[in-house]
């Protein structure tokens, strides 16, 4: 088993969409980046790289290439997914937090999972997609943007439950 843990930051600005666990929701700002800029796939991508001890985002999906040029994180997420399982990984679980001000997350986090355990071959109740303001402090309580972070088990190999015992 490993453990890994990531971390993701994208300025708030007009005339994006917001992009959050890819689902679109409705905003007056949405987050810059080369990619969609989906903060929470990206912390999600960079935990199972981490875990998987294959280096991170940034090795693999440069901001300098331009094929990643406004890519959907969702498909980056897939492609990681590909890379740990050809290494013989399989996720246990993923656990992750976005900080942000505004606009409220609660109704987007089932949909957010449901993509999320979709595109990595999971079940729903091995992801957990929380939200947390920031009390109006710091960058992303003055709305200037949003962070995400996420934590992942992963494992080698296939477990047996009867070999559990």
């Amino acid at each position: 088993m490993r453990v890994g843990f990531g971390y993701d930051v994208h300025r708030l600005v007009a005339d994006r969409a917001l992009i959050l666990g890819g689902v679109k929701i409705d905003h007056s700002h949405g987050l810059l980046g080369h990619s969609d800029a989906d903060v929470l796939c990206h912390a999600i991508c960079d935990a199972l790289l981490g875990a998987a001890a294959l280096g991170d985002i940034g090795q693999h999906f440069p901001d300098s290439d331009p094929r990643y040029k406004d890519a959907v994180s969702l498909h980056l997420l897939q492609h990681v997914v590909d890379l740990l399982r050809a290494d013989g990984f399989q996720i246990a679980n993923i656990d992750s937090m976005l900080i942000l001000q505004r606009p409220k997350i609660a109704p987007f986090i089932s949909t957010m999972r449901q993509h999320i355990a979709r595109v990595c071959g999971i079940e729903i109740n091995q992801v957990s997609v929380k939200a947390t303001t920031s009390e109006r402090l710091g960058f992303a309580g003055r709305e200037e943007g949003v962070a995400a972070h996420a934590v992942v088990l992963i494992e080698k190999g296939k477990r047996d439950a009867a070999t559990d015992i």
